[in-house]
């Protein structure tokens, strides 16, 4: 595939983050994370076109039908069951917000960084995009108040980690491809249980409410 058209790819999942900041909808933000896992799905099969790699090809099928698939309907289920369809806010406005998103792209493009972004030199703008969709993820995981949002931000982190290392040509790597199966897993696992655990105990999916606990 053309650079322009990875790159291309690569802006579809930073605009997803920005997307799952902005809304207020936890079905809109599903739906983000579904496009933001089938366009991760198509860099693997990139990359399996580019070193015919059997074991990305593996890759590409197990991230298709587990983040592309399965994670978005046990997602939706729990927001049908639990009555979620309404994000909690987050704990800083929406301008703010938005001033931090620029800050940290603007970070993740600055010199500093340059000797991360250029392992592969021909690959530096898409590594530098796909760091600044890291650090923005993580801002999502500590700016948001409701537990459904968040594993979403905790997923979407490792969906920008491995496109990273996508590009930095890693990805080739039979242990570091086990443990993203682990991972897919285990927070599928996480979501289902901690959610509806929260929401049973709390009625209310916003984890401010756990501050009761301290009392």
């Amino acid at each position: 595939m053309s650079i322009f058209f990875l790159q291309f790819l690569v802006d579809i999942i930073f605009l997803t983050l920005v997307v799952m900041h902005l809304t207020k909808k936890n079905f809109v933000a599903v739906v983000a994370f579904s496009v933001q896992s089938f366009v991760l799905t198509l860099l693997f099969f990139a990359s399996f076109l580019e070193t015919n790699n059997v074991s990305i090809l593996l890759m590409v099928f197990f991230t298709l039908l587990i983040k592309v698939i399965l994670a978005p309907m046990f997602f939706l289920r729990l927001i049908r069951e639990n009555h979620l369809s309404f994000s909690v806010n987050t704990y800083l406005s929406m301008p703010i917000t938005l001033v931090i998103i620029a800050v940290l792209t603007f970070m993740a493009h600055s010199s500093k960084f340059v000797p991360l972004t250029q392992i592969v030199p021909t690959h530096q703008v898409l590594l530098s995009i796909a760091l600044s969709s890291i650090f923005i993820a993580l801002f999502l995981i500590v700016n948001r108040k409701e537990t459904i949002s968040q594993i979403l931000s905790v997923l979407s982190l490792e969906n920008s980690i491995v496109v990273f290392i996508i590009f930095a040509g890693l990805e080739q790597s039979p242990n570091l491809q086990i443990g993203i199966l682990f991972n897919i897993f285990v927070w599928i696992m996480i979501a289902t249980v901690f959610v509806s655990l929260v929401y049973k105990h709390f009625g209310s999916s916003n984890v401010t409410t756990m501050k009761n606990l301290t009392d």
